[in-house]
């Protein structure tokens, strides 16, 4: 991440010679946040943030850089935590970072939601949660992370080919950012949103996992009911902090009685709006587990869409050009490759620009029966401590399941940069099926789609990766990618099937 400067946000100008301001998309009590173009990437679209407090001081600047960091460190960690890429102060003092743009809405324009989008978003919610609350590792410490402004407009949902709805938390250590500053210039000891704030955070004292778990609580009960657990006569501090304090909240029941919710749900929720911290849910872990246990309750009463009668198995066409496809099946296997069920990416020269296969070894029976199937993918990258990133490709179908084909790049390596390129520079990549038997030739060639969003991404985590210090802790990455694999496994396990609209190949 690198150090920004820009006169100021009144105008759309370049930021820090690279970012081209195009419009204002957003304000709140936060800041504002504007669209803008990233010059060095091509022109990728970012979102850059600048926050309403002035940093005034270097020590002001200092909690500035450390929380934007540390907010920075910890999206790397969780796909349910929106990326920040680069950070500034301007001459006016105004504090920016910029941001992955994503076209999504946010979570109060979707409010209320039927219970099974709940189970879902809910979920991924915890999960950002978890992730920041089980801390991030600085020099052998361990730092957790507490939000304390979660809240509906903080929650981005964008559309995603597996999750269907993919989470993103925003403003991940703003609001003790703000908090901080706000003490320093004005002894102001409240910053955040007064009807999602816990009862100790009014308090303006130190807070915990268990303070965001309360704001969890308020947003889970909007999220079914579409109103709050209060409603207090007016929006000012000393009413919230009454209603927070000594006012028992509404029930679910009396907000929505048509809403037949599981008691255990709905005992969830209400512990979770417990005065007392220590009368809430402990920790994330405790929520996940019962939403889960729900999750699994309601299949019956909620069936995944019915999967249409015998789809013919018969090749159908790979959606990548003619050209590319008999590319493809001309390709051979690689002679420094072992003859066995393996998956390695290749990079094809075509033209006008060269294409990343990957490329995998199965027997002819299974190739055959995978000829018509649902193709996914999915990225997670890690700065640290070692760039790396893990690009998986999944293959379903209903009689044959899930073929997993992981690839761990190693993105200190050049070749892996014009690997990743290429892969950003084309919506398809080709998934090029070799037979185990002789002669081991191409038998068939599948194709996986990579939305917008993702292939920008893409682009910013090559560059991203250029400008890194040497590293030799690969291994340590390595296995912090395989942890979050099995998370991601586990949860495209549960989205991919019962989904006959997904992407075939």
């Amino acid at each position: 991440m690198n150090k920004s400067k820009f006169a100021s946000p009144d105008n759309t100008g370049l930021l820090a010679n690279r970012y081209q301001l195009i419009e204002l998309i957003g304000k709140g009590g936060m800041g504002e946040v504007f669209l803008a173009k990233d010059i060095v990437l091509g022109g990728t679209p970012v979102a850059v943030k600048f926050l309403s407090q002035t940093v005034s001081t270097p020590k002001m600047k200092q909690n500035f850089i450390h929380e934007v960091l540390m907010s920075a460190a910890l999206s790397q960690k969780s796909l349910h935590i929106v990326r920040a890429h680069d950070y500034g102060v301007s001459e006016a003092g105004k504090p920016f970072y910029v941001m992955e743009y994503l076209n999504g809405k946010s979570l109060k324009d979707l409010i209320p939601v039927p219970l099974p989008d709940f189970l879902n978003l809910a979920r991924q919610i915890c999960l950002g949660l978890q992730c920041a609350h089980q801390g991030i590792n600085v020099e052998g410490k361990i730092y957790p992370l507490v939000h304390r402004d979660i809240k509906p407009a903080n929650i981005l949902v964008i559309s995603d080919p597996i999750l269907k709805q993919l989470v993103k938390i925003l403003d991940f250590g703003i609001a003790k950012f703000l908090k901080s500053a706000s003490n320093v210039s004005t002894n102001i000891a409240f910053h955040g949103t007064l009807p999602y704030s816990s009862p100790e955070q009014l308090e303006g004292g130190e807070l915990d996992d268990r303070s965001d778990i309360y704001s969890l609580g308020v947003m889970m009960f909007e999220m079914l009911t579409g109103a709050k657990p209060w409603q207090p006569e007016t929006d000012l501090f000393g009413a919230w902090y009454k209603a927070h304090h000594f006012e028992a909240p509404k029930t679910i029941a009396d907000v929505n009685p048509q809403l037949q919710l599981p008691p255990q749900l709905n005992d969830l929720i209400m512990a979770c709006l417990a005065k007392t911290p220590s009368d809430r849910p402990q920790n994330i872990a405790a929520i996940l587990q019962v939403l889960n246990s729900v999750d699994k309750s309601i299949t019956l009463n909620y069936p995944a869409t019915p999967t249409p009668q015998s789809t013919p198995k018969t090749p159908v066409l790979s959606g990548l050009s003619p050209a590319i496809e008999k590319k493809c099946r001309e390709m051979t296997w690689p002679k420094n490759k072992p003859i066995q069920e393996i998956v390695f990416p290749q990079l094809l020269e075509t033209t006008p620009k060269s294409i990343t296969t990957i490329c995998m070894m199965l027997e002819q029976k299974e190739i055959h029966k995978r000829a018509v199937c649902q193709v996914h993918n999915q990225f997670i990258w890690i700065i640290s401590p070692h760039p790396m990133l893990l690009w998986v490709t999944v293959l379903y179908t209903p009689e044959l399941g899930f073929k997993w084909l992981p690839c761990y790049l190693n993105m200190q390596n050049t070749q892996n940069h014009q690997l990743v390129s290429a892969l950003a520079d084309h919506e398809r990549y080709p998934v090029v099926c070799f037979t185990l038997e002789a002669p081991h030739k191409c038998a068939n060639v599948l194709s996986s789609y990579i939305d917008f969003n993702r292939r920008q991404m893409l682009k910013v985590w090559v560059e991203q990766s250029k400008n890194l210090p040497p590293s030799s802790k690969a291994h340590l990455s390595k296995n912090l990618l395989k942890e979050q694999y099995k998370q991601m496994q586990s949860q495209m396990l549960q989205q991919i099937a019962g989904t006959p609209q997904a992407q075939t190949c």
